[in-house]
Parts: C-alpha cells; structure tokens; sequence
C-alpha cells in the first residue's frame, strides 16, 4: 500500500507541475500550520542552549562577590565614599568633590573613566524653621521641598488650614485665602501620595494660600521630615513650600477637628541660583568584538542636603561600578562594551541623565540593554524589565544563571527615572527590585545613612547587577527591539 500511495503521490506532483507551468505565476506550498511555532521553538531552544553556556562564568561571578575576595567591597567603597563627602546635593560643591572622588576611584580600579559635561539646577536651602504659636507653642522639625522659594526675611505668620486631600481644598476654598495650608494627606504609596508633595504649593496658591507645609511622604516616622523636589505649575504664585513630620501633621489635623485655631510662624532663606556645571560620570570595559554597542548599568551620584545619601543612591551607584570590577577581576571581556554611569542631577528630575540621552540617541540602535538600581540594594528579589516578547524570553533565561543566590524572579516593568528616556524609545531596559519595605522610611531624609546598608544583601545585589549585564553584553546577538 505504501508503495502504491507514493507513485500516486507523485503523479499527482508531475501533474501540479504541468499545470503550473501554463501560469505565469510561480509555484508556492503551503508549510504547515506548525510550522513557525515549530521555528520559534527552535530558536528558544538555541537561546536556552546559548545563555546556560555561561553557567560557569555566573557562578564563578556570584562567588567572588559573595563569598571570594571581593566580599564586601561594593559596603566598603560605599562607606569610604559617603563618610568622606557625604550628601550630595546638585549644584553642591559636596557634588563636585563626589564626581572627583568617584573619577579618582574608578580610574586607579582600572577602568576607563572619563566625564561628560551638563548643566544642573542649584537650589539652596538657607536656614529654615517653623513654630507653632496657636493653640500652644511648639518647634516643627522641618526640610524646605525643593525649588521652593523662601518666605520674607521676616518670615511668614498666619493662620493654618488642614487638609487631607485636594478634593477638600478645592471644597474649602474660601478658608484658605491668607492661611498657610497643610496638607495631612495619608500615606498610600509612594507613586500615588507624592503628587502633594510635587504638587501641592502650587494648588494651595490657586485658593489664595500664602504657604504649604506637606506632611511627608513616608508610611513610618520618628518624627522625621522627608524632603524632595516640588514642581510650581506655569502661571501660578510661587509660595513657600516645606515638608512637616507624619506626628505634627496629625497633630494640626487633631487641633482642627476639635475646631481650635492654629496659627504658625514660618522662616525659610532657600533660594535657586543659576544652573551650575557639573558631570555624569562614565566607566567602561570596552567590548572585545563591537565595542561601539553597550550594555549601560547605573545609578545616580547626587542626593539630597540631607543624611549622607547611602541609600538612594549611593548604593546603587557603587553596585554599578563593582560590577565592573568583578568583571575585570575575573578576565572577563564581553563582546559589547560594558559601560557603567553614575548620573548627576537626578533627584531634581532625571536632568543630567535627559542630557545624555539628547547626547547619545544617535546611536540609539547600538544600545543594548540600559539598566538602573535607585530603589536601595538590600536582598535582591529579581531583576524587573520592560522590552519585546523575545527579548524577554532570554531575559527569563538569564535570570536563571542567578539560581544560587535565588533571584530567578523576571518581573514587568523596568522603571527608573534615568532610563526612563531610553525606555520610551523602545530600548529594553531593566531595574534591580529589591526588599524595599523599609526604602521609604529613610528616603530624603536625615535617617539615609550607612547604617541603614548591610553588607551582604550589596554583595548579593552586586553579583546579580554583575551577571546580568555581563551575559547580555557577551550573547552572540543584541536583544530584539
């Protein structure tokens, strides 16, 4: 039967020939349906086979942060580096000692270094205070927002209306002309309850308010004032703007549900100066076979006026640039230049990371990966990414190399705001999620120490930033847009 069927078979092929050939069109066959799932399936398997080849190197990678000589390094460089500048604000000259330092640290490690000029906001804070007259006296402890104007020299003094929300603003209008509002807005999260912090001068001075004090966006306090920057809407009065700890907004918001005056007396000396000059700071190993495509790791070099900026973002800053030493450390040499940023102006909105995009976007389509830690680098709980389907697929096999230190988590959403640009434009992009619980409670605030960082969860977070951009920067093709 089989022998039967296959001379049938062909005789009908001869005959499709023959009629084919009557037309001028060109003989097509249909491939089976399976067909391109049978080929996707194919190349994930030749990208699983691809990226588990570098088993060894991972390892070898994960034990030199964790466990071999470099134990440790990325606390102490950290350490080292905040104990002798400390904050870093932009426009500082704390910052520009930071950028010499980091320049000075990175260059003796052996890399290449070099700086790439910007131009940056430099907002001073001045001497600040705040008390309560009315119903009783009392000290605030206080941080002026960024950008904010300052008050008078003889500073401001005047009733205080407490609001939870902009809604209630908008309902109690007519209260707050000639009164210094304050916001007792509640914690929800950081993304939702920052807009009154970004945004809440601006919307006490539409309804005739003469001052704002946030309560500051933290979900735990010790009677701590959490700073950061605030944004005045175009065509708007500039009022002065500070933030207030959790305990005394609550406390105002006490006095007026009991309908008891409160009266506060306000003295703030920031002003903004010209925008000063200043440097994000670059460091590379140059890949062996296209160095002119990168693989960009990063975090930000500024911080606030406040604490020593150990957290956010010190720490990712220096887990950037130990990735690269445990690299060079151990031989190794990608295929694509590694190259690794520590971005000054971040904290006034992403402004020398925006100018390095505007630099670099030419060369867009040679930027492989871009990649930032700013969310602190305690335990490391995965690698977030945002990117194709296909570049996904071997990001998920990437994270697996990460299995001895039980971080093989892929999750949605790469965020950050110095890779935000390249993001948008379509380039893949990743961020380091960690156990973040605790972040808010020290951000932007005087509690942003060393001491909040624990050694072991840096090399952890080390060795993950390490293995995943190395990898990346050494696979046979560049991820697919």
């Amino acid at each position: 039967m089989r022998t039967q069927e296959g001379k049938h078979f062909f005789l009908l092929f001869l005959l499709f020939l023959m009629l084919s050939s009557l037309c001028d069109c060109h003989p097509h066959f249909a491939l089976p349906k399976n067909s391109r799932s049978n080929d996707t399936e194919r190349k994930a398997s030749h990208v699983a086979a691809e990226v588990a080849g570098y088993t060894d190197v991972a390892k070898q990678i994960i034990d030199l942060a964790v466990f071999g000589a470099a134990q440790n390094r990325s606390y102490r460089r950290l350490a080292d580096f905040t104990d002798t500048i400390g904050n870093r604000v932009s426009g500082s000259h704390n910052l520009e000692m930071a950028i010499k330092y980091m320049y000075t640290a990175m260059t003796q490690d052996g890399l290449d270094v070099h700086l790439e000029p910007v131009k940056i906001p430099h907002w001073v804070r001045g001497e600040e205070s705040a008390q309560m007259i009315v119903p009783r006296a009392k000290s605030f402890a206080i941080l002026g927002l960024g950008s904010s104007v300052g008050t008078p020299p003889e500073g401001i003094e005047a009733e205080v209306l407490v609001v939870e929300s902009f809604l209630e603003l908008r309902r109690r209008a007519s209260e707050a002309v000639g009164k210094i509002v304050v916001f007792n807005q509640p914690f929800v999260s950081y993304g939702l309850t920052v807009v009154y912090r970004a945004y809440g001068a601006s919307e006490a001075a539409k309804v005739g308010a003469v001052a704002s004090l946030i309560r500051s966006i933290t979900p735990f306090s010790i009677n701590s004032p959490h700073t950061g920057w605030q944004d005045y809407q175009d065509g708007v009065k500039r009022i002065p703007t500070a933030c207030i700890t959790v305990e005394d907004a609550e406390l105002m918001w006490r006095f007026a549900q009991r309908g008891q005056k409160i009266v506060v007396r306000l003295m703030m000396g920031a002003k903004t100066l010209p925008d000063a000059d200043s440097f994000n700071t670059v460091a590379e190993i140059k890949g062996w076979q296209h160095p002119e495509q990168v693989v960009l790791l990063s975090g930000h070099l500024d911080s606030w006026d406040v604490g020593q900026g150990a957290m956010d973002d010190g720490g990712g800053a220096m887990i950037s640039w130990e990735a690269l030493s445990l690299i060079k450390d151990l031989g190794l040499r990608p295929r694509r230049t590694l190259r690794a940023v520590l971005w000054t102006g971040e904290e006034q909105g992403g402004v020398g990371a925006q100018q390095y995009y505007n630099l670099h976007k030419v060369n867009m389509s040679n930027f492989d990966l871009v990649m930032e830690s700013d969310l602190g680098t305690f335990t490391p709980l995965g690698l977030q990414f945002t990117g194709s389907d296909a570049a996904r697929k071997v990001m998920e096999e990437v994270v697996k190399l990460l299995a001895p230190i039980n971080t093989t988590k892929l999750e949605t959403h790469g965020e950050g705001t110095d890779i935000s640009p390249w993001m948008q434009a379509g380039v893949p992009g990743a961020s380091l999620h960690v156990a973040d619980s605790r972040y808010f409670w020290f951000h932007h605030s005087e509690g942003d120490t060393m001491t909040v960082q624990d050694p072991q969860e840096m090399n952890l977070c080390s060795a993950l930033w390490a293995v995943v951009a190395y990898v990346v920067a050494d696979l046979q093709d560049m991820l697919q847009r």
